[in-house]
């Protein structure tokens, strides 16, 4: 397995860890409000590792302000958007898709690095978005009752997921630093949420619940892990490749909230999203 898969199926790990932690935090603090936990917390993690990892060789304005523009959308945007398209459309609509984050992203790739995309990537990327599809899918509920433009917020969250990854595949190839790539991003999108607070969050002056805050603080930690693997992923392999493997977190999601919150049932829908996203993995793993 080469090293860009593994540090990809790593990121999905986390990412998915993190919703399941984060399932638990929303008892206590509503989303907007988790996320201004969650994202600061990830920036605090990072000035922290800087200590460590941060040592400013090859620096590259181009890179720099690549990264910093990633930042203002990813994740402080797409946290918004997020939280607006599961209160319009309601977390089944936003959810399947959300799922054509990959998609967007090798389209990316493909139109402004000049990424090849083979047919096994391709295969793998279907078989993985039909997956996660399926995954994040529910039955059939109440009849709609939003506007068919709502369906644009969670379309545009993932077209900016995915062409935030293939920006910052392009901020690494003139900046080989996926910790720096992921500081300059949260310190930028740490300003952005706390700049918006009083748009987005409901009672932006109330007091925090302390539990909540815990529970984010640690949501923020495996963000922040996961952004990080992805980066380094993204550093050393192909967005096409790196982007889907990624995608795969709800996967994780489903298999934690089954053992440790009791809250799957794995049915035939459920069964198949799994077959269709391990298949889509393998595939990729051999592309």
């Amino acid at each position: 397995m080469e090293l860009s898969t593994a540090l990809a199926l790593l990121a999905s790990a986390f990412l998915g860890t993190a919703v399941v932690i984060a399932n638990v935090g929303l008892r206590y603090l509503d989303p907007a409000r988790g996320a201004l936990v969650s994202i600061p917390s990830t920036t605090l993690l990072f000035g922290v590792l800087a200590l460590f990892l941060f040592r400013g060789e090859g620096w590259n304005a181009a890179a720099f302000a690549i990264f910093a523009a990633v930042g203002l959308i990813f994740p402080a945007l797409v946290t918004f958007l997020n939280f607006a398209s599961n209160r319009l459309a309601g977390p089944t609509i936003a959810g399947t898709i959300s799922s054509t984050t990959p998609l967007f992203a090798a389209l990316g790739a493909i139109l402004f690095l000049g990424e090849p995309l083979s047919s096994a990537a391709t295969a793998g990327t279907a078989a993985i978005v039909l997956g996660v599809i399926a995954l994040t899918a529910r039955g059939s509920g109440p009849p709609r009752s939003w506007a068919a433009w709502v369906i644009l917020l969670p379309l545009a969250g993932a077209a900016i997921r995915g062409g935030a990854q293939a920006a910052v595949k392009g901020g690494l190839m003139l900046w080989p630093d996926p910790f720096i790539a992921a500081l300059v991003g949260y310190c930028v999108s740490s300003m952005t949420i706390f700049a918006a607070n009083r748009a987005f969050v409901p009672r932006p002056n109330a007091p925090l619940a302390r539990r909540g805050v815990f529970w984010f603080i640690a949501v923020g930690v495996c963000n922040g892990l996961g952004v990080l693997a992805m980066y380094a992923a993204l550093n050393s392999g192909r967005v096409s490749v790196v982007s889907p493997l990624v995608a795969t977190y709800p996967l994780v999601t489903l298999m934690f909230s089954a053992i440790f919150l009791r809250e799957e049932r794995f049915g035939p829908r459920v069964l198949l999203g799994v077959a269709l996203t391990v298949a889509g993995v393998v595939v990729l793993a051999r592309a």
